[in-house]
Order: C-alpha cells, then structure tokens, then sequence
C-alpha cells in the first residue's frame, strides 16, 4: 500500500523555487532544500524523484504562477495596444524594489542559462522555449500598438533581447537593470 504524502506539494514546490532562484540549482545543497521545504532526503527523493525532479517542478511552478501570469494582458485573445508597456513599467518597477524576487535574483531561468545544468538538453529547450514565450508576447504587445508594420518584427527582438539583459543584470546591479528596461520602453514609444 502507498503511503500518502503528508505535505503539501505546491507549498514544498514554492520553498524549493525561492531557494533554487536565490541560489542556483547547483549551489543549492540537499540540506538546504530539506530545511527550506521541512522534507526529509527520503521525502525529497520519494516524492521528486531526485534534486533534478524537484527543480523540474519549481521551474514549472515559477513558469505557471510568476512568469504567464505577468505576461496574460500580451496573451489573451485581445491584446490591449498599451499592454506591452504597462508590462514593462510594472518590470522596471520589480527591478527599482529591492527588496523584490526579481531585484534581488533576476530571473529563475536567465540565471539558469548561464549555469552548467543549462547544457542538459532538456534544460536548454526550456530555457530556449521561456525566450521564445517572452518573445512571442512582446510581438503580440508591438501588433496591437502597431499593427503589423515591418518594424515590428525586429523590435520585438530588441525589445526581448533588452528584457534578457535586465534579467541578467538585475542581481548585480539593479540600476542598470532597470535602465536596460527604460531602453526598451524607449523603443516602442
């Protein structure tokens, strides 16, 4: 007979996910995961599989509650011409508080990109196919201020690729972060 988990998945998912975005998937210990989530090794294992298994989820966890639900106004149906750029003050605004997430560590997935777990193949198409979600949703903010005018294209790659780097930047220097952002508000102006 299997034993019912005792816990609550997406509570020990979410502790997990601040902890691997904070830290880093290889930074962040199996001691460390047993103190932020209260699972025992055992647990862990038991009910993730392993380390891996359990980031597998805190990323899907971080994609489902923090990255779509920002990015909803430029994915539904009808695509107010001024969302793109409310999207990008509310960002700029993320970076300017200190005290937030993504001020203090960037992007769970950015940061993971530049770490040795990203030359896992199916790491890199998540990261890959996260670039290609913010992208698709930036074109879809440009479309519905712009129409399909032949700039827009191209401006959706350098509005993404400016979002990119103030993910990047956000954990070493806020400021420029947030610049990065004004530079892309600029753009579509």
């Amino acid at each position: 007979m299997a034993r019912t988990q005792g816990f609550d998945r997406d509570t020990v998912v979410r502790a997990a996910r601040a902890l691997f975005w904070r830290s880093g998937y290889e930074s962040t210990s199996i001691p460390e995961l047993e103190a932020a989530t209260g699972l025992s090794r055992s647990s862990i294992y038991n009910a993730f599989g392993s380390k891996r298994g359990l980031f597998d989820a805190a990323v899907d966890s971080y994609l489902a509650e923090v990255v779509r639900p920002r990015l909803s106004p430029l994915t539904a149906e009808h695509v107010d011409p001024r969302a793109l750029a409310a999207y990008l003050t509310g960002l700029r605004a993320a970076f300017q508080n200190l005290g937030s997430m993504p001020a203090t560590n960037g992007c769970l997935l950015i940061n993971t990109a530049g770490a040795p777990i990203a030359g896992d193949p199916e790491v890199a198409r998540v990261i890959a196919d996260y670039r290609d979600e913010l992208h698709r949703a930036v074109l879809r903010g440009l479309r519905a201020a712009r129409g399909d005018a032949p700039e827009v294209a191209r401006l959706a790659e350098a509005v993404t690729g400016l979002m990119i780097a103030g993910f990047a930047l956000a954990r070493v220097d806020a400021v420029e972060a947030a610049r990065s952002i004004d530079t892309a508000l600029g753009l579509i102006e």
